[in-house]
């Protein structure tokens, strides 16, 4: 995809545009120690002992050792289509994963009138051949439309545990984002059984009573903090990737506002107060091309608990984003030297990167440690 292989800027430019960053000015705070190496990963989730599942965008699921070293193939996933940006996508553990062990997974696949994303989930029956058993379909994204882009899939769990929160992309199809019955362009909140959940803001308005805001673009991360705030980053088109906090009913305006421009140089409005449009609490022109979000609340970094963390494809760099409240500001922007598609806090809070694997990557695991 023409978004994902651009470098729009030297990495000292992209340092340039964080407010208080240093990036590329002094070493990071932070060791970086290799882990492991992967086939084009995309996901990660830690499982209570210090194991980890990771997902490749070929189709393959593994269980991980904690230091590495060991790793198995999980059965049980559904074929994949992984032409383009598809492929299997997130992973995360149900919220009470120690009584049931159940894992939920997205992935791309084939059906009438194109591809799409879907949610799934399955029991992960641990062992020295693990699998996933009794695999169950809970969502699927809608209409299914040509083309390889902009699935999202990304998945996270309401800090009580009742519902879960999924983005579906717009597919590079730009007005599913605003149509009210597609759920292409949206972030979705259900129940964990994949059904609407109640009480969703925009269902007596005519919308797929499971969107909980709409107007996005390709929606790659998706979190909560501490105070039960959601934040959500998204790929703009040339230029405005976004970091946005997600509120019920909202429009963030894709693809009729932007803080970017088409491809083709076309214009689009920036976002302006009392256009209608939630505007993106934070945005970069030059791209980062955000991956994976995280909201770190661990012990090791203690200077950061609270804080956003980005992984930068395009960029090639862990970005950190500081969160006060309901507002953010860029802090960082570390060059990584890779295309960084998933951040992760460890059971220790470590973090965690995956390399993206395609496009200069090596799909490396690496652990993050303080210097």
């Amino acid at each position: 995809m023409l978004r994902e292989s651009l470098k729009l800027c030297a990495i000292v430019l992209l340092a340039g545009c964080s407010a208080g960053g240093t990036a590329g000015a002094q070493e990071p705070p932070f060791k970086t120690q290799v882990v492991a190496d992967f086939e084009s990963p995309w996901a990660m989730t830690f499982l209570p002992d210090g194991r980890m599942l990771i997902t490749e965008k070929a189709g393959q699921l593994l269980l991980v050792s904690a230091d590495g070293k060991q790793r198995a193939v999980v059965a049980g996933v559904p074929k994949v289509d992984s032409e383009g940006q598809g492929g299997l996508m997130d992973v995360v553990l149900a919220p009470d994963f120690a009584r049931n062990a159940l894992v939920y997974f997205s992935y791309s696949t084939t059906g009438e009138g194109g591809k799409g994303v879907i949610l799934a989930r399955g029991k992960l029956v641990d062992g020295a051949a693990p699998r996933l058993e009794g695999v169950e379909t809970l969502h699927r994204a809608h209409p299914f439309v040509p083309g390889n882009g902009h699935y999202s899939g990304r998945i996270a769990f309401s800090p009580d545990g009742k519902y879960l929160f999924y983005t579906n992309g717009e597919r590079q199809k730009f007005d599913p984002a605003q149509d009210p019955k597609a759920s292409l362009g949206k972030v979705l909140r259900l129940t964990l059984d994949g059904q609407p959940a109640p009480d969703n803001p925009l269902a007596a308005k005519g919308f797929d009573p499971a969107v909980w805001s709409y107007g996005h673009r390709n929606l790659l991360g998706i979190a909560f903090d501490a105070a039960g705030n959601l934040w959500e980053q998204e790929m703009g088109p040339q230029g405005g990737d976004e970091l946005n906090l997600i509120l019920p009913g909202r429009n963030y305006g894709w693809p009729r506002v932007s803080n970017g421009s088409h491809y083709d140089g076309r214009d689009i409005p920036d976002h302006k107060p009392g256009d209608g449009y939630e505007a993106p609490k934070v945005w970069w022109n030059p791209v980062i091309s955000p991956g994976g979000l995280m909201i770190y609340s661990g012990k090791m970094f203690p200077q950061w608990r609270g804080d956003a963390f980005i992984g930068g494809l395009s960029s090639q760099a862990l970005v950190h984003v500081h969160l006060d409240g309901t507002n953010a500001r860029k802090a960082d922007q570390w060059p990584m030297d890779a295309r960084i598609r998933e951040v992760e806090q460890g059971p220790d809070g470590a973090i965690w990167l995956l390399e993206d694997g395609r496009q200069g990557s090596t799909g490396r695991l690496l652990k993050l440690t303080p210097r």
